[in-house]
């Protein structure tokens, strides 16, 4: 019945009959059956004094901003002719996941391609790709009359992952390269020498909800919110992180049915800062699964780098027992 409450909790190979029927539910365009994932960088880990923020031929993202524009620019990680094609061999040296058996036969589209497989299509292909460089003026080069001019030859470009601006999405990187080699292979890229990366690239089959898009801050789908989702499906990734949002779940319906008010776990929490991601401050045209990580929590920007995470731990913990203590 339309006032049945109902928890749906279904995961990556959610079957094909109650795809159909989500997928009815919420519109084909906000069911997702693969995972093409690239890898997200932490902000602060991003050599500024390298790369840049700018979209396409503007004048930067102070300059966007203030002639109206939203102000959704860009890193930009130049690269000359020679970085360019060192980095080339390296995508097509580099060891790659194998597929699974169910995987290999599966065609590419333009949308999730391994950019791997986009540089075996020839030399040229990624700077016609996610490498583009047209438009970007590079301020570094041209103060220092870099002696390849202001142009670079190629470009990696970053895109806001979050509302906080902690994490920052590599444009198009999705990829099959082992995470090892992931990591060795980026951060041949200016400006990502000392990358740290929330989570690395992938492609794999994942059936999962542009949930910042279809679901309130309690997990109900806009559309019939007696209808909660619950778990991998709601675009979270991990077995602990999936338990605890169908535990979230349980929570908030069992809160509705004793007509009691739902708080939600603090944001400075993983349980609330995970919530927070999925249910709004995700970026929902680039949304994808994520784990649990420190760039989702608010920052401490008077803790020293090295001491952050200690930091951010701390204040989860006072934060959390106070929230336990008032359920």
């Amino acid at each position: 019945p339309s006032d049945g409450l109902t928890i749906v909790a279904t995961g990556p190979l959610t079957a094909p009959s109650l795809a159909t029927s989500i997928g009815a539910a919420t519109g084909a365009d906000s069911l997702a059956f693969f995972d093409a994932i690239a890898p997200i960088v932490y902000r602060d880990s991003i050599n500024m004094d390298v790369a840049w923020m700018a979209s396409r031929w503007d004048k930067g993202a102070e300059a966007s901003l203030e002639m109206g524009g939203d102000g959704r620019d860009y890193i930009n990680c130049p690269m000359t002719k020679e970085q360019y094609f060192a980095f080339h061999e390296e995508l097509l040296a580099g060891e790659k996941t194998e597929f699974k058996e169910w995987e290999a036969n599966t065609p590419y589209f333009d949308g999730c391609m391994p950019v791997e497989v986009m540089a075996s299509r020839g030399v040229e292909t990624l700077r016609f790709g996610p490498m583009k460089p047209v438009g970007l003026d590079n301020p570094h080069w041209a103060t220092a009359e870099h002696p390849n001019g202001r142009w670079p030859y190629a470009v990696v470009q970053l895109r806001q992952d979050n509302k906080l601006g902690t994490l920052w999405n590599m444009v198009g990187f999705q990829t099959k390269l082992k995470h090892a080699e992931q990591v060795r292979v980026f951060r041949t890229i200016p400006g990502l020498e000392q990358a740290e990366f929330a989570r690395l690239g992938g492609l794999h089959r994942n059936t999962f909800l542009n949930a910042p898009t279809l679901l309130d801050r309690q997990l109900r789908l806009k559309s019939a919110p007696h209808i909660r989702f619950a778990g991998q499906i709601t675009g979270c990734e991990g077995y602990v992180e999936s338990g605890s949002v169908g535990m979230l779940a349980g929570l908030m319906a069992a809160a509705q049915i004793a007509g009691r008010d739902w708080t939600p776990p603090p944001r400075t929490t993983a349980l609330g800062a995970l919530l927070a991601h999925i249910t709004g401050d995700a970026e929902a045209e680039s949304y994808q699964p994520m784990n649990v990580n420190f760039g989702l929590f608010p920052p401490l920007h008077d803790v020293k780098k090295k001491a952050r995470k200690e930091a951010y731990t701390e204040r989860a913990k006072v934060d959390m027992a106070a929230w336990v203590g008032g359920l």
